[in-house]
């Protein structure tokens, strides 16, 4: 068998094992916030913060859910220098989260204590939080969220590729 039909294997094992009910309950959630016109707040590490920058701009203009995400240089750093670079995200939301709105954190691992911390955060807001992890299935984010997606993969790119897959489609179920 060739690499790469493997490889889109590997990926459609992983996107055939998903809970279909928990993508619906994140839809639900999101299509909430969007009924209440509050935002949708995305954040990520690495090409998972490519992720929620994509999905971020995906969710705004296509389902009409005004989304964002902490990907501006300035603030990561400033927050990372004054707050540490494990507590930036949860500091993001302090500033910048409102009652009614919800948060989505991805991690490859879930393991990232920026996003462990903001998840925390997020909690104590009384915010709903979407987690997408992989990895091992005890990884801490996995049971930190109101709808908790785990990839079935310790890959980096199956899980990231699939994240991706499963956040635009939430995205288009609700638009």
């Amino acid at each position: 068998m060739s690499y790469f039909k493997d490889y889109f294997k590997r990926i459609s094992k992983n996107l055939g094992e998903v809970d279909i009910r928990l993508l619906g309950e994140a839809a639900d959630i999101l299509a909430g916030v969007k009924r209440a016109d509050k935002k949708v707040i995305i954040a990520g590490n690495g090409a998972s913060a490519a992720i929620a920058s994509h999905i971020s701009v995906d969710m705004t203009k296509n389902a009409g859910v005004r989304t964002v995400n902490f990907n501006d240089a300035d603030l990561i750093t400033c927050f990372s220098n004054d707050y540490g670079y494990e507590m930036w995200v949860a500091k993001a939301l302090e500033f910048y989260a409102e009652e009614g709105d919800a948060v989505i954190l991805i991690s490859s691992s879930g393991r990232s204590a920026n996003m462990i911390n903001a998840a925390k955060k997020a909690r104590q807001l009384n915010l709903p939080v979407l987690t997408l992890t992989g990895f091992k299935h005890d990884n801490p984010l996995s049971s930190m969220g109101a709808v908790n997606i785990w990839i079935d993969s310790e890959e980096y790119n199956i899980v990231e590729a699939v994240h991706g897959i499963l956040l635009s489609a939430i995205g288009d179920k609700i638009s």
